[in-house]
């Protein structure tokens, strides 16, 4: 089956080089870019925002290839690709949650970006906690390095890998 994307605008960050950036939202917090969408969408930007944070659903548009075993930034050590957020994937989405700072026409604001510049974006929506059903949350292998997700950065191990 072949699925097909248009994308709905471009994000904008700091980032021009995978080398560096913030491997997660959380270690990029004030870090600020923007999302120019497409003109023609930008009535669906109607009310968004009351919402403080947004998810982005984004392609991965410099992955190239995938493992389906891979070194994550915050281990040497094998996991299974899908125990990571490893940006080699067999499709190539990625998602972040952002804080909206503002709207101004047809560009958000936003902050805590580690998004590389120049990434099209596939969709917004809005982050609601409440819709977020977290009790008894695991994080696997994470659990022993989450001292490390603010200050690790990303590398070359997933550059044309």
């Amino acid at each position: 089956m072949t699925i097909e994307f248009t994308s709905i605008g471009t994000i904008h960050s700091p980032f021009t080089t995978l080398v560096g950036m913030p491997i997660q939202p959380s270690a990029a917090v004030g870090i600020q870019g923007f999302i120019e969408l497409n003109k023609k969408l930008e009535s669906a930007l109607m009310d968004l925002d009351g919402f403080s944070h947004l998810y982005l659903i984004y392609y991965f548009h410099l992955s190239k290839t995938f493992k389906l075993k891979v070194k994550p930034f915050l281990e040497d050590q094998p996991h299974g690709l899908f125990s990571t957020r490893a940006p080699n994937r067999p499709n190539q989405i990625g998602l972040s949650v952002v804080k909206l700072i503002s709207i101004k026409k047809n560009i958000l604001y936003i902050e805590n970006v580690d998004i590389i510049d120049g990434t099209p974006l596939l969709d917004i929506k809005p982050y609601v906690k409440q819709m977020e059903p977290t009790q008894n949350l695991r994080i696997g292998w994470l659990e022993k390095h989450t001292a490390l997700v603010n200050s690790k950065k990303s590398d070359k191990r997933f550059i044309n890998n």
